[in-house]
């Protein structure tokens, strides 16, 4: 009995081939997309434009990355404010499915985008974040990295701050927030013309059209956030 037990353990025991079969597999499994495709949800709410088109031109900057599936996701509308007249809510995004919070564990990587209210996150996204709780519970989200963009509709309306306030939340979900820093060269030391964008995260100055200059950024910040979340899923265990 004792003699047939060691047969079966020297028969599995792990030979040299073995493990180098293995780590090809473990190699191929982190380029191969067909394999082990890496998730990124851009998740936001739009009031005008350009909110979506910055986030638009971060899916392509995700996607630019070989293995990456970059996914559109808008949070609930829920009317909170009495907006100006003349204000207005895009239909340009109609087909972009409205996401709920049991589906955000399903991404590798996230990168959130709202327009700024007083110099914070949008009330509708917040919302939507409030609505977590049972993520938190449970953590998870936890580990995941998570950038941040979004738009004001003039200079000094609190684009840092915006962000700043906004990663209590990642915090609190044990998320790994993921800034751009100043590697957006030479974009982020433009000086001769009016441009968003923050160490932060992508951002816009306008209310309907982004920039040339901040698109770039968002196509930056895509391609940047979901190069990170490649490697740290490649090393996940």
């Amino acid at each position: 009995m004792i003699n047939n037990l060691r047969c079966i353990v020297l028969l599995f025991k792990p030979t040299k081939e073995r493990k180098e079969k293995h780590r090809e597999l473990e190699r191929s499994s982190i380029h191969h997309p067909s394999i082990m495709a890496v998730k990124i949800y851009i998740v936001y709410y739009a009031r005008s434009s350009c909110i979506y088109r910055l986030a638009e031109k971060i899916r392509t900057g995700a996607e630019s990355v070989e293995g990456v599936k970059a996914t559109l996701w808008k949070v609930p509308d829920k009317q909170m404010i009495d907006w100006p007249k003349g204000s207005f809510k895009t239909e340009m995004d109609i087909d972009i499915p409205v996401i709920k919070p049991d589906e955000l564990p399903k991404a590798d990587g996230f990168i959130f985008g709202f327009p700024s209210r007083f110099g914070m996150m949008a009330p509708q996204f917040k919302a939507f974040l409030d609505a977590t709780g049972c993520l938190w519970k449970t953590q998870e989200l936890a580990g995941k990295p998570a950038g941040i963009f979004c738009s004001t509709h003039h200079q000094g309306c609190g684009q840092e701050t915006s962000a700043l306030s906004a990663i209590t939340q990642l915090v609190h979900h044990g998320m790994l927030f993921v800034p751009i820093g100043y590697n957006f060269r030479p974009g982020m030391f433009e000086m001769k013309q009016v441009k968003g964008g923050t160490p932060y995260g992508a951002a816009s100055y306008s209310f309907e059209e982004p920039t040339f200059l901040e698109l770039e950024q968002a196509f930056h910040q895509g391609n940047y956030i979901a190069t990170i979340t490649k490697k740290l899923k490649g090393y996940a265990i």
